[in-house]
């Protein structure tokens, strides 16, 4: 070693030393960004005297390490396009890439997103009519890989969610549009065929008409994976099936300095809720996704972990098939009838065999309600007494239907029953996601009470993407090959487009219309198709919310779905995680842009 190195070395041991036995600093904190190392001084620079304590020099700042969310999720998206995807868990992870005109915060309120405003009678961007909308798109937007976004894209997402071929899962109201025109890149004009109460639910997402347009047929697009594109505050950079989705920061987001304040979203694919739940506990993920009631209590104790709890509008239910399961698509239950479910004493039999309160106090602790309606919250709330539980009751009917046990094994028996043939057991098939634990559970019980009335159900669970696959990947929901289906749906805070794809008799999937609608258990019901029509061609909310009812009683009576108990929505975060705010109304992912992490 030099002399000149071991000088400096001595030097810099005194400096500490003096330093430690109390000589004042006014060293500041450092920066952020952190600033650059100090250079370290010349070797032929003079030493200073040691009379005196030199100032100390700071410390060079290590660069911050960047911020890393990581999002349970227990199940896998199949696509990415919010337009043909048909499970919730795919719209959580496009919800941080894709944006639409307007959304809704988690108290029911509209709020602007890429619009300027939200548009309404009051501020003159609807028509007296209500035929006419406009929205003011906000200046200087662009894609996430440089491009303008303009009207233009919002009259092409119209264009292309229509066109028959398009596999898009619902176009309702978008096919009462009659046209949209630009009559400059930042304004957007829709005219309406007739009036559409929920105009504002149109253009949750906007695709971009650069990166997709070619094929009509959306379920071809490398958009719906690897060619995610959005306006969002991240961009999709990875997705390894079965393990992982990474998001990272979109450097185009617009003009806000601090957003988003996460690096990267990284959603982990996790098996089921209970290893989920063992995952945060031990700190490996962040934010879990969707739990129950029954999920609840283990975490009310952990100082580490946070439950995030809120009443929500989803029902978990049976949705119980009207049409022959063999048949492929069929929309004609009337003459294709479910040779079991078709008669409706077999589906009375089976709700009053079910003890619902039983389920909610033994696997939920009694932290929710049994279902009774569709709409069980909100605005447009129907007002529909809770179902007996009456296994004599269940009995009489199955008799007065011609099931009957008469070899004595259990299982009752077609006797002069109206739709299958004599002998065939009355046994159906009970299909939901498999690893959820709360499902399982709830099933074991289901099968025990319908035993008690003598019918078999027996379990058949499949992978969520199978049980929500798309009409073109000939998922069993969407053709109609099912008895008995149990799940949670949600409505929105405009209930219209979900009930009229639920229960309208249009909304059936058929080759027909190219498997668009949610009628899975292909129920029609004039009375109620009628009153939902009247619901979406009204503003008057009081005459939406007394149309809604009467649908809202016709099934009810007709028990195409069977409510079992109310949702809430639950997530837990890890106590160092803040922004997270609930919102029973949209995705949780709805403003990952403010999601930190301490």
């Amino acid at each position: 070693m030099s002399k000149i190195i071991r000088t400096l070395l001595v030097l810099t041991l005194l400096t500490v030393i003096i330093a430690v036995a109390g000589c004042s600093s006014s060293q500041q904190p450092a920066e952020k960004p952190a600033a650059a190392p100090t250079e370290a001084p010349s070797a032929t620079e003079a030493a200073p005297a040691p009379t005196e304590a030199p100032t100390p020099t700071e410390a060079p700042a290590k660069p911050a390490e960047p911020t890393t969310i990581i999002y349970g999720l227990y199940q896998e998206p199949d696509v990415l396009n919010p337009f043909i995807a048909s499970q919730y868990a795919a719209d959580e992870v496009s919800k941080m890439v894709v944006e639409g005109l307007v959304d809704v915060d988690p108290d029911g309120n509209f709020y602007p997103v890429l619009a300027e405003e939200v548009p309404t009678i009051e501020n003159g961007l609807v028509s007296e009519d209500g035929l006419n909308v406009t929205y003011h798109i906000k200046k200087d937007i662009v894609w996430s890989d440089g491009e303008p976004f303009t009207c233009d894209d919002v009259k092409y997402t119209w264009e292309i969610v229509t066109t028959p071929e398009s596999g898009a899962v619902n176009t309702s109201g978008y096919d009462q549009i009659e046209s949209i025109t630009c009559d400059d890149p930042n304004t957007v004009q829709i005219k309406f065929k007739k009036f559409y109460a929920p105009y504002l639910t149109l253009f949750d997402s906007v695709l971009p008409k650069h990166a997709t347009e070619g094929s009509t047929d959306m379920t071809t697009w490398d958009y719906n994976t690897t060619g995610l594109l959005g306006t969002g505050p991240f961009v999709l950079k990875d997705w390894e099936s079965g393990d992982h989705i990474t998001l990272v920061k979109n450097e185009n987001y617009r003009d806000y300095p601090d957003l988003p304040k996460a690096d990267q979203i990284i959603v982990r694919i996790i098996p089921s809720r209970e290893v989920g739940k063992a995952l945060i506990t031990s700190g490996e993920i962040d934010i879990l996704w969707d739990l129950s009631e029954a999920d609840v209590p283990e975490f009310e104790e952990n100082p580490d972990v946070v439950v995030n709890k809120r009443p929500g509008p989803g029902t978990e239910r049976l949705l119980l098939n009207l049409a022959d399961p063999t048949l492929d698509a069929t929309d004609d239950p009337l003459n294709h009838p479910h040779p079991l479910l078709a008669d409706l004493r077999v589906r009375e039999a089976i709700q009053y065999g079910i003890d619902k309160q039983l389920i909610v106090d033994e696997l939920l602790y009694g932290a929710t309600v049994v279902g009774t309606s569709e709409l069980s919250i909100g605005w447009a709330k129907c007002d529909i007494p809770p179902s007996e539980f009456n296994p004599d009751k269940a009995k009489e009917l199955l008799d007065e239907a011609g099931f009957k046990d008469e070899d004595g094994d259990g299982v009752r028996e077609c006797h002069g029953c109206k739709y299958a043939e004599e002998g065939t057991p009355l046994k159906l098939k009970i299909q939901s996601t498999s690893g959820n634990q709360l499902r399982e559970e709830t099933e074991q019980l289901l099968v025990e009470m319908m035993k008690n009335i003598g019918i078999e159900f027996y379990i058949e669970n499949v992978p969520s993407s199978e049980l929500f696959g798309s009409w073109s990947s000939g998922a069993f929901r969407k053709h109609g090959n099912f008895d008995i289906l149990m799940y949670t749906t949600s409505d929105k805070i405009d209930p219209q487009s979900h009930m009229k794809g639920y229960f309208h008799k249009d909304s059936i999937p058929t080759e027909a219309n190219n498997g668009k609608g949610f009628n899975y258990v292909r129920w029609i019901n004039d009375r109620a198709s009628e009153a939902l029509d009247k619901a979406g061609s009204t503003p008057n909310l009081d005459e939406r919310k007394a149309q809604y009812q009467i649908a809202c009683e016709e099934i009810a009576h007709d028990i195409p779905h069977l409510y079992l108990y109310d949702r809430s929505e639950i997530d837990l975060t890890r106590s160092n995680i803040k922004g997270f705010k609930v919102n029973p109304w949209g995705r949780q992912t709805w403003n990952v842009e403010e999601w930190d992490k301490e």
